[in-house]
């Protein structure tokens, strides 16, 4: 049976918010459209970008960042390495002077209203998350009008597949030493291998590179998810986007640490450390991480998706939790944690699917939720067995949930979201930890089956097109953001 070779550098990927799949995944695909013109050698001969959005990336494109991403990537931009601060500044430049440096390198004209079309009432059947980008060339090459256009689908967490192709992504030609596709295949290779389900992963990674960078991979991963949650603690203010939504990370952590003092990340870390453990501060430990991340990721700052940018928020949470309030302050733990979260994520991939466009808030935060929940229990000591028990329990209280972002923005309901399925994930976990898993009636494989049935037949208003729920109900939802 064949089956698809995803990395823990595949479901967690380094990034800019609010979206994976409106800012990210656009932002990766005109990277590849603009690789493919330098390939070409027809990047001087370009006179004109036009850029169509469709479905789900033209109703929320706006709330999402969709059409920062794609001028970002226009400009050569790399959303791993670019300086967030000035992302404000290059967009008001183009949309200021009407010009644009394609590949940082050539000048041409960008008319931002005329060559920019959302186009919210038509859909491409592949994906609701479909983009076009076009390149007219000048007359000195193939004639005035004629060019090259590219179809590209954001299918959820940063992911992308271009119209006409396999998934493009050369991983997909790897053999892994454990090729997995369902949670019950994943939890055989433990049995008859007596390895946890991280081992079982750093195997894997090995068809890619040394256990050394893989392991030196995940710490950067874990880095830059740290550097996320100290910088939201330490922001305030309010959120861009017309909401006028007040951060509130930054308040929890002040009356969490009363006075003690810190200057940097690792001075912050160990002042949480210092202070009460007490089951209502833990919460609100909790909480707070998972805010400051989904602050920071609705201010286009730098993010991790976990699986997607919108659910960023969950595993950071409860992998702070651990590593500063639960003891796992070892290098092996976090990678433990994050290998384990990671696969649980592919699963969900595989089976179902990771796009809030496709399969409403139930395949972000309920997948994230899922992620952490079966990580956390393997790091508490739980079996492999103990650990999909507890992704299946976090998965099966969040079926259904529907996307329905007010204003197209990825605030309400979605930063809160993020500290329920931080909440949920640990209750999740601590009843795997308790419950004979021999006994368990719902099995991970059978969630995510139900999930994507449930995927399928939820209404299409309510799968991140702002056209239902909470985003037609809410006034301030009501005027286009």
């Amino acid at each position: 049976m064949s089956h698809e070779a995803i990395s823990v550098f595949d479901m967690l990927k380094i990034g800019v918010g609010p979206s994976s799949s409106h800012t990210l995944g656009p932002w990766r695909a005109t990277e590849q459209f603009l690789l493919q013109l330098k390939n070409d050698n027809q990047l001087q001969d370009v006179k004109k970008i036009v850029v169509k959005l469709y479905g789900s990336l033209a109703k929320t494109g706006k709330g999402h960042g969709t059409d920062v991403a794609i001028l970002m990537g226009l400009l050569g931009e790399d959303p791993v390495t670019t300086d967030t601060s000035q992302i404000n500044f290059k967009i008001d430049k183009i949309k200021s002077t009407k010009k644009l440096l394609l590949g940082n390198h050539h000048e041409i004209d960008f008319v931002y209203d005329d060559e920019m079309i959302f186009l919210k009432n038509e859909s491409l059947p592949a994906h609701p998350n479909a983009m076009t980008l076009e390149a007219v060339f000048s007359p000195l090459s193939s004639g005035e009008g004629q060019g090259v256009r590219s179809t590209y689908y954001s299918i959820g967490g940063g992911f992308v597949q271009k119209e006409g192709e396999q998934q493009s992504n050369e991983k997909q030609s790897v053999q892994l030493k454990f090729p997995i596709n369902t949670a019950d295949e994943l939890l055989n290779y433990c049995k008859t291998n007596n390895a946890t389900i991280a081992e079982i992963v750093l195997q894997n990674e090995l068809s890619w590179r040394s256990e050394m960078e893989t392991k030196n991979g995940i710490l950067n991963i874990w880095q830059t998810m740290m550097e996320c949650m100290y910088r939201g603690c330490n922001a305030s203010g309010i959120l861009p986007g017309g909401l006028d939504v007040v951060r509130r990370a930054a308040e929890m952590n002040k009356k969490l640490l009363k006075e003690i003092s810190y200057n940097d990340l690792n001075s912050w870390t160990h002042a949480v450390k210092s202070v009460s453990k007490n089951f209502s501060d833990t919460l609100n430990w909790v909480s707070c991480f998972a805010l400051a991340v989904n602050e920071e990721n609705a201010s286009f700052g730098r993010v991790v998706t976990a699986p997607t940018n919108g659910a960023a928020g969950v595993v950071p949470a409860v992998l702070m939790y651990y590593h500063l309030l639960a003891g796992g302050d070892k290098e092996e733990d976090i990678i433990k944690f994050i290998c384990t979260a990671s696969e649980i994520g592919s699963l969900f991939k595989k089976g179902a699917t990771i796009s809030a466009a496709m399969g409403g808030c139930q395949a972000e935060i309920g997948v994230s939720s899922a992620m952490a929940a079966g990580a956390l229990t393997a790091c508490m000591g739980g079996t492999p067995q103990q650990s999909l028990q507890a992704a299946e329990i976090a998965m099966e209280h969040h079926l259904g949930m529907t996307c329905d972002p007010i204003g197209g923005l990825v605030q309400i309901p979605c930063i809160e979201r993020n500290t329920m399925g931080a909440a949920k994930a640990l209750v999740a976990s601590q009843l795997a930890l308790q419950n004979d898993s021999a006994q368990m009636k719902v099995s991970l494989d059978e969630v995510i089956k139900t999930m994507w049935e449930t995927a399928l037949d939820m209404n299409t208003k309510y799968k991140e097109t702002a056209d239902g729920g909470l985003a037609t109900n809410v006034p301030i939802g009501l005027a286009e953001c």
